[in-house]
């Protein structure tokens, strides 16, 4: 069984950026039948889960910011569970909705998802995002 710390981030990303970069390349040729596909095949792949739960537990800003959950910080081990179980799918998480006070003294809504709810975002960002940065 592979360890959290025992992980080559590089290779992955490498494997994404290549992936991202067929997608790119495709949306501009205007072959979305195959776009559609390899976005279906990256969401899926093991890779592109390790690294999205990597970026919202370990390098985003609010990693540290708990959601409705109550969790935090996960472990290596929370973390490889939270891989293994990350699945695209009709269903989230609750939000912790939060008050925000603005300095005219109105209030601004703010709503916290879960760090699954999170990791899930990420993944599907990977996926969508090379798609449109070829129309922009």
């Amino acid at each position: 069984m592979m360890k959290w710390n025992n992980i080559v981030w590089k290779d992955k990303e490498i494997w994404l950026y290549k992936f991202q970069r067929k997608i790119f390349n495709l949306s501009k040729m205007g072959d979305m039948k195959t776009v559609f596909f390899i976005q279906k095949q990256l969401i899926e792949h093991e890779n592109a889960k390790f690294l999205a739960v990597r970026k919202v537990t370990q390098d985003n800003l609010g990693k540290r910011t708990a959601g409705v959950d109550g969790i935090s910080l996960l472990t290596p081990d929370e973390r490889m569970d939270l891989v293994k179980n990350i699945k695209i799918d009709q269903h989230s998480d609750k939000i912790l909705r939060v008050t925000i006070p603005k300095p005219n003294g109105s209030v601004r809504n703010l709503g916290i998802p879960t760090i699954r709810d999170r990791a899930k975002q990420c993944l599907v960002k990977f996926a969508l995002e090379p798609q449109y940065e070829a129309f922009f």
